[in-house]
């Protein structure tokens, strides 16, 4: 048995909070690969705000060796993937480097909805799925009914599924076993032309970019020249290795292999997830199919709070997509904040990465406008319909025909105690049921119709409140249809404020309009004038707030003497006001776009 046959791939996948990186953990405790002492809970998440949040954002991967009872000793290479809906693009590009799939479901919660999305991409790509039930240990725990509703949701063995506990170490055994003799081993060749799968990377300030990548045929060692089929940039390798909590240096990777390679890569743009690489010397015929296209749900502006630092910003932002692909850019530009960026982001919990992870990792003071989804308009005397997601590009109403914006199909999979709570809230965010499933006598899947818009800012949050946390939610987007939309201009001492401004439901417009103004009013420093705030759709103003003006004691000196002398002072001081309120600047500081941002977006703490 060579050592391509004694290779393992594979994935853990399942729904948010089912114990992916507990179960980790335990892969990592077995194979020995870290002292004891330095043993601790989400090995794999090595970033701040995972572990801080609990949630895996990223893809990890690691290099584990097992030794079998049959005597082999086998290598395993495991990819920690995340469970929310919002990083589904990861988990994709994670499936496309594994054989197998260890699907969780937990004991205490069962199957829900993303379980089944997950497991639907991974039987696209024709992965061995090995179904497994964790937190057995649970005192809620519920072995059976998780058995029969992998059989029955899900279409597996349930009768076959292995129970195991992550957290007490439970069935790991067997479950690393499982692994070894359900899960195909790699089919490459080591003597044919390299072609290896760019799955991520990440950026090292001293060596350049460190490409992660999966091989499929050939191999890569230092010294070789290797091309990017994408940007046709030839390279040559420097050092490659394995992923063992840290990278691990190796003499070469071959086929099968999950690891890493350095070939002094500084310019980033050259590197993009789902490339192909290939020899110079003995290239391959053609690409690897790679991966879908991100398709980004919520748009909202980056700026940095100094336009000084823009190029700061531009250099960070192109490291973060090396780690991130999902984040989709491009340049934009404000009245009010100058240069920046407008993003594309996957959810609203994307978003809130993406903004921690620039101050945090990359050292950067920005601003985020309101988050908007992308609205498809019909003007007329024009035959091709134009998408717009930036408030600044909404055109002069009298032109617009026919807006339209994106719709989903939303599958809710909850207890049947919360049905009528629940389509309550769906209807509120102008839903509309197409499905109504029992799924048993406990659960029901609902189906919904609805507008993108009103799901993405605090809808997760009502849901998880009405439910108890026992509703699980999945989206897909479906087309799009009629809707009834506005500009919310944002006017501050009547100046409007575009990176303030919204586009907004016509419905809603004052609610949201009288939200925006509270929060700013909240949120503003006062001046020594006053300052209106107003929320204005066209020439009508729909809501106002007012700052007062810090007032001076200027009768502070008069300890006496006639009215007519205090009069005098009061209105010198009245002068002087409205002289400032004329002249005067208003500046905002991040906390009050922060306050507008903060009004649209759950905290979504998962």
């Amino acid at each position: 048995m060579n050592a391509i046959d004694r290779t393992r791939n594979f994935c853990i996948i399942a729904h948010i909070d089912h114990g992916k990186s507990t179960l980790a953990d335990r892969f990592i405790e077995r194979a020995k690969i870290v002292d004891q002492r330095k043993i601790h809970t989400q090995m794999l998440d090595n970033m701040d705000i995972e572990r801080e949040r609990g949630i895996t954002i990223k893809s990890q991967a690691v290099t584990l060796s097992f030794l079998s009872k049959n005597g082999q000793e086998y290598t395993l290479n495991l990819v920690d993937t995340p469970g929310h809906v919002d990083f589904s693009y990861e988990v994709s590009r994670a499936i496309s480097s594994c054989e197998g799939a260890i699907l969780l479901v937990d004991a205490t919660q069962g199957v829900e909805a993303q379980t089944l999305s997950n497991m639907y991409m991974a039987l696209e790509h024709n992965l061995e799925i090995i179904p497994v039930i964790n937190k057995i240990d649970m005192p809620a725990a519920d072995i059976e009914e998780a058995r029969r509703q992998i059989s029955h949701d899900l279409g597996l063995d349930g009768d076959e599924a292995l129970c195991v506990s992550g957290k007490m170490g439970l069935g790991i055994e067997e479950l690393l076993e499982a692994i070894v003799e359900k899960v195909p081993a790699p089919r490459g060749k080591i003597d044919a032309p390299l072609t290896a799968l760019v799955f991520d990377s990440h950026y090292d300030p001293y060596r350049g970019v460190i490409v992660h990548s999966r091989l499929f045929d050939g191999l890569i060692k230092p010294g070789i020249k290797i091309r990017l089929m994408n940007s046709a940039a030839e390279y040559e390798v420097e050092e490659t290795g394995l992923f063992k909590l840290g990278l691990a240096k190796t003499s070469e990777l071959k086929a099968g292999d999950v690891g890493y390679f350095i070939a002094g890569i500084k310019t980033v743009s050259d590197v993009r997830v789902g490339d192909t690489v290939t020899g110079v010397d003995n290239p391959a015929s053609c690409a690897l199919p790679g991966f879908r296209d991100v398709k980004p749900v919520v748009y909202s502006s980056i700026y940095p709070m100094d336009t000084a630092d823009y190029d700061e910003l531009k250099v960070a932002m192109d490291k973060l997509k090396l780690n991130d692909a999902s984040l989709v850019f491009e340049k934009d530009s404000s009245v009010a904040l100058g240069f920046g960026f407008r993003c594309g982001f996957l959810g609203m919990l994307h978003l809130e990465v993406v903004q921690e992870r620039l101050e945090r990792e990359h050292n950067q003071a920005i601003i985020m406008t309101a988050p908007s989804v992308r609205y498809r308009l019909t003007l007329s005397r024009s035959e091709h319909p134009i998408i717009i997601d930036n408030p600044a590009d909404y055109p002069d109403p009298s032109r617009i025909e026919v807006v339209e914006e994106p719709y989903i199909k939303a599958h809710i999979i909850t207890p049947l105690a919360y049905i009528g709570n629940l389509i309550t809230l769906c209807i509120n965010k102008r839903g509309s049921q197409t499905g109504f499933t029992h799924l048993d006598e406990k659960r029901v899947e609902l189906v919904f119709e609805m507008p993108l818009a009103e799901v993405l800012f605090d809808f997760y949050d009502k849901l998880k409140s009405t439910s108890r946390g026992y509703a699980s939610f999945d989206y897909e987007i479906i087309d799009y249809r009629v809707t009834d939309l506005v500009k919310l201009d944002i006017l501050i001492n009547g100046k409007p404020v575009d990176a303030l401004a919204q586009l907004v439901y016509k419905p809603s417009a004052q609610d949201r309009g009288r939200k925006v103004c509270e929060r700013l009013k909240d949120s503003m420093d006062r001046q020594q004038f006053k300052i209106a705030i107003q929320a204005a759709i066209g020439g009508s103003i729909i809501a106002r707030e007012t700052v007062n003006p810090v007032r001076k004691d200027v009768l502070a000196k008069c300890y006496g003497g006639d009215i007519t002398r205090k009069r005098k002072l009061l209105e010198k001081q009245k002068e002087g006001k409205k002289r400032m309120k004329m002249i005067g600047d208003v500046e905002l500081s991040q906390e009050s776009f922060m306050a507008v941002l903060r009004e649209n977006e759950s905290d979504e703490r998962r």
